[in-house]
C-alpha cells in the first residue's frame, strides 16, 4: 500500500480515509520495524490525533482542540512507541512542515564534541532560510548533563528556548518526544523552559492503559 491509496482529489484538496491511513500506517510499520508489527486499539486516538496534525486538517483539529500552528508534545511511558510513530507520520506530512528526527542523547553529545557551534543547526536560519528548520528532538531526558571542557550546559533547555524565540518571530516548528511529566520537565529544564513549552506545543499523551510494544 502506498501513501497516494489513503485520499482522493476534491476541489484540489486532498480528502484522507481515516480507515486507509491506518491501513498505510500499520503496512508501513510492519515493513519498517517487525512483520508483527500491529495498531493497538488503545492507540488509536492517539495517532488519529497526529495524523490530523500531520493532514492539516483544520476542522478536525478544532474539534480535537489541537492548534495546527504549534508543534507536538508526544508524552507517554517507555516503548509505547512514541519514536516510531513520528517516523511512520512523516509521509502524512506537508514538506514545508516537514521534519529531521534527533535524539537528544545525539544532539548532547554533538555539544561535548563540538562545543556550543555544535547547537547552532538547531537555534539559527542559514542565509537562504526564512525559518529555522522543523526538528523532532527524541526522547527528551535520556541526555545527560555533558561538559564541553568544563563548561556546562543544559542543552536542550539552551535549543528550546531559542527555538521558542523563533517560533514566537516566525512560527518555527519543533516536535518532542518523551516519557517525562511535566513536573519532571520543569525539575530538569526549569520553570522557564516549562512555561515556553505550552505555549509551543499541543499537548499530545498516549493512553496509561497502553503496552509496551518493544
Amino acid at each position: 500500500m502506498n501513501i497516494y491509496q489513503t485520499f482522493h482529489i476534491e476541489n484540489n484538496t486532498k480528502i484522507y480515509d481515516p480507515r486507509k491511513c491506518f491501513q498505510f500506517l500499520q503496512s508501513q510499520g510492519k515493513q519498517t520495524y517487525h512483520p508483527n508489527f500491529k495498531i493497538q486499539q488503545e492507540d488509536i486516538p492517539t495517532i488519529y490525533k497526529l495524523l490530523i496534525y500531520a493532514i492539516q486538517d483544520h476542522k478536525s483539529a478544532i474539534k480535537l482542540g489541537i492548534d495546527l500552528n504549534k508543534g507536538i508534545l508526544l508524552s507517554g511511558p517507555i516503548g509505547c512507541g512514541k519514536t516510531s510513530l513520528m517516523h511512520l507520520i512523516k509521509p502524512f506530512v506537508h514538506p514545508k512542515n516537514d521534519y529531521k528526527i534527533k535524539t537528544c542523547r545525539e544532539v548532547s553529545f554533538e555539544f561535548a564534541k563540538q562545543g556550543y557551534e555544535a547547537l547552532n543547526i538547531y537555534t539559527l536560519k542559514s542565509v537562504n532560510q526564512n525559518k529555522l528548520p522543523g526538528y523532532c528532538f527524541d526522547d527528551l531526558g535520556a541526555e545527560q548533563q555533558i561538559k564541553h571542557f568544563g563548561n556546562d550546559c543544559n542543552v536542550m533547555a539552551e535549543i528550546l528556548i531559542t527555538r521558542y524565540e523563533h517560533f514566537i518571530e516566525n512560527k518555527a516548528i519543533t516536535h518532542i518526544t518523551t516519557n517525562m511529566s511535566a513536573t519532571e520537565i520543569e525539575k530538569a529544564y526549569g520553570n522557564r523552559v516549562r512555561s515556553r513549552l505550552r505555549q509551543m506545543f499541543n499537548l499530545i499523551t498516549f493512553s496509561s492503559e497502553t503496552t509496551d510494544k518493544r
